[in-house]
């Protein structure tokens, strides 16, 4: 028996063998399982109990078709996984799988002043198209190939208000000041010098006081 048919079966088990792993849980969460299978990502939102069935099935149908509506629309603006494949019937999106540094774990290793700009640049742009990502933190960031990619919209949604777009930085000012407080301050600033979106003025200066409803609260 020769090398070349050796070579060839192991190859075909090889493939059969990958097509029938279970997928593995990478993430857990409030709304969805996040899982990886065959270099793609397997986004299902679970059941939730508590909720009535057809309620629940209505609103698990209609986040899945907005989340996948805001990554096509993003595609064309940022670095942002594709999909694949949508199942509104199991809740269910498959994306490509980037497999790059997770900037949340890797940011102090890296440029990581060259990186908040890159930051500054894609929050500004999916701003601008007044896309709100509603999770806004590092550990919704990619690194790979020189470029920042955005994932996890799901609790992403459409919005021209000054107050969310607002919102959006003060979540990520937050994660920066948990996640990564050595170089916290000069992050932040170099993310909210490089922010250029439309109405970046007013946009910063409700910041502010989004800011000081928070210190407000922890007082009490």
């Amino acid at each position: 028996m020769g090398i070349t048919p050796i070579i060839s079966f192991i190859t075909n088990y090889q493939n059969k063998f990958n097509n029938t792993m279970k997928p593995k849980i990478l993430q857990i969460g409030a709304e969805a399982i996040i899982s990886l299978k065959d270099n793609q990502i397997i986004k299902n939102r679970t059941k939730k109990s508590y909720r009535l069935p057809i309620i629940d099935e209505k609103l698990r149908s209609s986040r899945t078709r907005h989340e996948s509506k805001i990554i096509e629309k993003l595609r064309k603006i940022i670095p942002i996984p594709k999909i694949i494949k949508i199942d509104e019937n199991n809740k269910t999106i498959v994306m490509e799988f980037i497999d790059g540094e997770k900037i949340s774990e890797h940011l102090e290793n890296l440029n990581w002043k060259k990186i908040c700009k890159q930051i500054a640049s894609v929050i500004t742009k999916i701003h601008n198209n007044n896309i709100i990502h509603g999770d806004l933190t590092t550990s919704n960031m990619i690194y790979k190939n020189n470029k920042i990619y955005l994932i996890d919209f799901g609790l992403g949604f459409h919005s021209h208000k000054i107050e969310a777009k607002a919102v959006d930085l003060h979540l990520l000012k937050q994660a920066l000041e948990a996640k990564h407080f050595l170089i916290a301050e000069q992050a932040i600033k170099i993310i909210l010098d490089s922010y250029k979106s439309n109405n970046g003025n007013l946009i910063l200066e409700q910041l502010k006081r989004v800011e000081s409803r928070g210190r407000y609260k922890d007082k009490y």
